[in-house]
Formats: C-alpha cells, structure tokens, sequence
C-alpha cells in the first residue's frame, strides 16, 4: 500500500508509492545530446572566459593562463550581477530590487572527460575547499544574506556545458527553501532544545536502514521523506551550522564519502544526471544551535508533474530503505580498502 510521509524539518509530505515500486534497472538515462567540440572550459581557452575571481595554480604560473588545478571564474550570464546598490522599492502591493549579487563558476578540472567523481580524494577536497575559500570570500559583503552552491550534472539536470563545474550564487535574500528548514528546525529546537538534524543522524545510525555509508566524520543516508528515488543526504554526524567553517581534515572525509556516494549512485544508474545543492547557515544568521549544514544529492529519474506542482506533494517510487539497501551492496573496488 503506498505511504504517505511527512519530512521533519519542514512538514512536508511524500508519497512512498510502492505500488508502483521500481528498482535501479527501471531507471532509464536520458543520452546527452551532442554538443559543440569548443569548451571554454578547457586548457589553453582561458581568455574566453570572465578573468578568474581565484584559482589553484602550479607555482610561477599566471592569472588566466594554464596551469590551474581548480578554477573560479564570473559566470558569463549571470542570474544577478555584483555592481550596484540593492534599492528596495515598492510598486502598489508588489515588493521588488535591484538583481544585485554573485554569480560564479567552479571549474573543477582542467580535463574535460572527467567527473567529479572521477577524480581522486585529493583533488575533490580541493575543490570542497575552494567552495569554502569562496564563501569565506564573499561573506564580506553585507549585501549579501545566502550562498547557494549547487552543481547541475547532464543535460537533463540543467547543465549547459558538459565540462565538469559548480556554480556558487550570492544573493541579497534568504530563499524560501532556506527559510522554511530553518524555521522548521527552531521550532523543533525550541520544543526539545536539540537539533533536529544532530536527532535525525543518531536516529538513522540508530536504525541502519536508510544509510548508505558513513565515515570519522559524515553519515550518508536516504531521508525518511526522500522526494524523488535515490535522493541523498550527507550530513556532519557532529554539529556544525556553516559549511565555510569546515576543518580540512574534515574535508578529506567529506571528499572520501562525497566520491563513493557519487560512484555508487553511477554505478547503480548508469551515470545518471544529477544535482546537488550544499545547504548551510545564512551569512548573517544567528540559528547556529539549531541549523546544521548538509549536502543534497538529487539524481533526475522522474518528472515532477501536474500533481506535484498543483500539490506540493511528490510521489517517489522507490522506498528510501530499498535504494540505501541497493546503494549499500554496490562494491566499488577502487575504493576498499
């Protein structure tokens, strides 16, 4: 019989539709379409780029150039540009301002046929650190109330080039996404004086049903009110509100987890598309005993439609505790130990 679920933090509902239950194999990737030959992504086309905002660069070489290990450019269309003052206005009933902003492109390696998955543990955790290094960066201007650092993967997932990158968005407001997991965990705080998500990492260690891995230092599950099939969380198993303040040894942990998932999550769906958004405490924010930073992984297996959009309710078929279970048994030999 099909389950309806209510998330946590924010109330939401699902609908677990085991009546229409599908496992990994019935899950079709959409092939990319072919794009153009020229990446200005790539080695050697550094001026066809915006100048580079940061990078990571062998010694002795220059800004624009090759050389570079990671780098961090302006988006080229920007969703919101950096110049200007915010000018909150009214019109009648209507609230508006100025697109004021960052808009910026993590390039995570100069190879084109690589994905971040590809990648060894060193080389992941320096691009981990770069979204930190940017963030830090970037909270220095009190225009700015929230970071977004999101990555698109495949075509069906949003992407517009193939070559590997993360996007990071600055803006001048708090998404309402953000807002209601934040409102959602002071509630429970001021309930219960914890944190929802410091509860829900030692419920899911707990139950050993819906985690995928763990390591020293991060829990990867399938939440409880997962919206879509394999959707992922990875979560610190200790509390830390800001992703910006992450110690480097942890990073190497989140890189280690961050690689198996992705690889498993390939390996279980024939290298589907997927996004993945890093939620973490507003720049200006003083939720710190209730908030807890966390990593979303969503592979795109289904279409939200008429009755999700008209509902807000979304229907998964497949159970969260089936995908960690299949996760779980998928042996990645590259990365035992």
């Amino acid at each position: 019989m099909p389950e309806l679920r209510k998330d946590p933090i924010i109330g939401r509902w699902v609908i677990i539709s085991t009546e229409r239950g599908k496992r990994p194999t019935d899950f079709a990737s959409v092939p990319p379409t072919k794009k153009s030959n020229f990446c200005p992504f790539c080695y050697g086309n550094e001026t066809k780029t915006p100048p580079e905002v940061y990078a990571l660069r062998e010694p002795g070489t220059e800004k624009d150039t090759p050389g570079w290990r990671v780098r961090v450019v302006p988006n080229k269309f920007p969703a919101l540009q950096i110049e200007g003052e915010i000018n909150r206005q009214g019109e009648g009933i209507y609230d508006k301002m100025n697109g004021i902003g960052a808009h910026e492109v993590i390039i995570e390696t100069p190879d084109h046929n690589k994905t971040i998955s590809d990648l060894d543990e060193d080389y992941i955790a320096d691009v981990l650190s770069t979204y930190r290094e940017r963030i830090i960066d970037l909270k220095k201007d009190r225009r700015f109330k929230y970071i977004v650092v999101f990555k698109n993967h495949g075509e069906a997932a949003g992407a517009s080039l193939e070559h590997t990158h993360t996007q990071l968005v600055a803006m001048p407001i708090i998404p309402k996404r953000v807002s209601e997991e934040i409102e959602g965990a002071r509630k429970y705080y001021d309930f219960k004086e914890r944190c929802i998500f410091c509860d829900i990492v030692a419920q899911e260690i707990h139950d050993d049903v819906r985690v995928v891995s763990a390591n020293e230092s991060f829990l990867a599950i399938e939440p409880f009110a997962a919206r879509f099939p394999f959707e992922t969380l990875i979560l610190p198993k200790t509390h830390e509100p800001a992703f910006e303040e992450i110690e480097r040894n942890e990073i190497m942990h989140l890189a280690r987890l961050l690689k198996e998932i992705l690889s498993k999550i390939n390996a279980a769906l024939n290298n589907p598309p997927y996004n993945f958004i890093l939620h973490t405490l507003p720049l200006q924010g003083n939720n710190r005993n209730w908030y807890h930073w966390h990593l979303e992984i969503m592979p795109k297996l289904t279409k939200v439609a008429g009755f999700e959009w008209g509902s807000g309710f979304y229907i998964n078929p497949t159970a969260p505790e089936e995908a960690a279970r299949y996760l779980r048994e998928i042996n990645l030999p590259s990365l035992q130990t």
